[in-house]
């Protein structure tokens, strides 16, 4: 038995509660996930899992394996980043979890980092609200605003910058807005961030002002709000990554410059570890770079 291997099959399915989901993830079979965990099982000399016809829950020796399990494998990814090829390369899969626009940013510059990393592999996962970095199997997440969660350890990368917008399409159809107070009357396009979506906040040069809203369309992905305000389906805040492009290109159009829509802090965050894994280290590190290398996100103000 390849035992960190089946560690790992553990975590994951305690995690997923769900033999079908860690095989899925690990691209493996259930039968061949199953196999893993009972001869673990058989390793240890107990059951770590109730298996029922609605899931699978944890024993309480289970309970108890779990963290010196976390702590084993995190040992293995150490010894692995201090032995492995040259001590500079990383090696191993990193998850990370990010808004669609920083998402799409990251993609287009993800080769360069695994050119320099051959035995790196990323997954990218575009989230809009928080998760629970452990149980969701990530090994970074990008926030957007403050980060209140004491359990983690977060890293502040920049600042958004966005822009409300709408198309030449709808704003010859409706009059644009002159006033912050003139967006009520207008069809809005909503991105829901886990909150009510009702409510955009702006910037006049020294304080915030909130302005309420009632969406004609909502939508809880930047790009399906980017997309829908390109068709001429209403006014919009885009993230600078989506909507520069079309602006310098006419096909959307940039409103009330002189009110911009409120910046927020960009965080990223991973869970409280001593040492961080070297490929999860290259990872935050090209990250933090791209965002630097961003005048629209590196500064604040």
């Amino acid at each position: 038995m390849d035992l960190v291997s089946a560690l790992q099959t553990f975590i994951r399915v305690s995690e997923t509660g769900s033999f079908s989901a860690a095989a899925d993830e690990r691209h493996m079979t259930q039968p061949a996930i199953s196999r893993q965990i009972s001869a673990l099982e058989q390793h240890f000399n107990t059951r770590l899992l109730h298996r029922t016809t609605s899931g699978v829950a944890l024993t309480l020796e289970g309970e108890r394996v779990i963290p010196l399990a976390m702590r084993i494998l995190e040992a293995v990814d150490e010894l692995g980043d201090t032995v492995g090829c040259d001590g500079t390369h990383a090696s191993g899969k990193v998850r990370i979890s990010l808004p669609a626009p920083l998402g799409l940013s990251l993609s287009d510059r993800l080769g360069d980092l695994l050119r320099q990393h051959p035995g790196l592999a990323v997954e990218l996962v575009t989230t809009e609200t928080s998760s629970n970095l452990v149980e969701a199997g990530f090994d970074l997440e990008v926030r957007l605003g403050p980060v209140s969660d004491s359990n983690l350890i977060g890293r502040r990368l920049g600042w958004t910058t966005a822009f409300l917008v709408a198309s030449p399409d709808y704003l010859a159809r409706h009059p644009a807005p002159r006033t912050l107070a003139d967006i009520a009357a207008h069809h809005c396009i909503s991105h829901c961030r886990g909150g009510d979506g009702r409510t955009w906040l702006f910037s006049d040069g020294s304080e915030d002002v909130a302005v309420r809203i009632v969406p004609r369309l909502q939508a809880n992905n930047a790009v399906m709000v980017h997309r829908a305000a390109i068709a001429g389906a209403g006014l919009a805040v885009l993230s600078h990554i989506l909507a520069v492009p079309d602006i310098a290109a006419g096909r959307l159009v940039s409103l009330l410059p002189e009110f911009p829509p409120a910046r927020l802090p960009i965080h990223v965050v991973y869970p409280s570890r001593r040492n961080l894994p070297l490929r999860v280290r290259a990872v935050l590190d090209f990250l933090t770079e791209l965002v630097r290398e961003d005048p629209a996100m590196s500064a604040a103000s």
